[in-house]
């Protein structure tokens, strides 16, 4: 038998012993699927927004299985899909209200001052420098940070402006977490009335650098009923425990334009 057979064949041998092992290997230590985990994620959005406060759906459903977590922490599942998932796990979830993201800012680049800014295109980055390139250090600085961290393409940047589309908006919360003015909140999306300002400077200070700014006037506030808008010191803003309809608009006739419906603010031309 010649070498080059006799090689030949001890390396087929090997082969086909260690295919057996790793095989059998394989077998031993093969982790079984969970079904249940499965078919719970098939009904969760998928989306792995966070919102929940676990690194994606595959985590939550897990959580779920486990008790260690409640249905109702999604924010993006809608109601009729909550009643799926708490069939599935054998419990009865209550329904809750949807929440949107409002961000507290009319001052696009129309209405408010700017410095030019060329740094790195984000708003913690540029945040750091003299507070951005707004004038109003509480304003919204326009860099899209909260759009790109929103994964329904619910915010988009107009003339220097972040703008919520609330019919996009699931209520994941990522925009809060990016936005380092602190200036995005989630509100009832029944709730439609708000005010598009977050500064506590004096009305003189704030028009200097933003024509949108709330001012502070209390025309709102005297005309909406007790306790529907909240004012704090220069800054009034809704009520969203006890919230004004939408005729407050006309009624108060805000001399800035800082109160809004926010089905408008989205749609307008900044």
């Amino acid at each position: 038998m010649s070498i080059v057979l006799l090689a030949f064949i001890i390396a087929l041998v090997v082969g086909v012993v260690l295919a057996l092992i790793i095989g059998a290997a394989a077998k031993a230590f093969a982790v079984e699927p969970d079904l249940r985990k499965e078919a719970l994620e098939e009904l969760l959005p998928g989306v792995n927004c966070g919102g929940c406060g676990f690194p994606g759906c595959g985590e939550f459903a897990k959580a779920l299985l486990a008790e260690e977590a409640s249905p109702e922490l999604c924010p993006v599942c809608l109601p009729e899909d909550l009643k799926k998932v708490g069939e599935f796990l054998g419990i009865s979830v209550e329904g809750k209200e949807r929440m949107v993201a409002l961000i507290k800012c009319g001052g696009h680049d129309g209405v408010a001052t700017s410095t030019p800014y060329n740094g790195v295109n984000d708003c913690a980055s540029a945040a750091l420098v003299a507070a951005g390139g707004k004038g109003c250090a509480y304003g919204c600085l326009g860099l899209a940070s909260c759009a790109r961290a929103c994964a329904f393409d619910a915010i988009e940047i107009r003339n220097g402006l972040a703008v919520v589309h609330p019919d996009r908006c699931t209520g994941c919360g990522q925009c809060v977490i990016t936005c380092p003015k602190k200036l995005i909140c989630m509100v009832p999306a029944s709730i439609d009335i708000h005010v598009y300002c977050n500064s506590p400077e004096k009305g003189g200070a704030k028009r200097k650098v933003c024509k949108a700014a709330c001012i502070g006037c209390q025309k709102c506030v005297k005309a909406s009923d007790e306790g529907q808008m909240i004012s704090e010191g220069f800054l009034v803003q809704t009520n969203y425990d006890n919230p004004p309809g939408p005729e407050l608009i006309a009624a108060s006739e805000c001399p800035t334009d800082a109160l809004k419906l926010a089905s408008e603010h989205a749609s307008a031309e900044c």
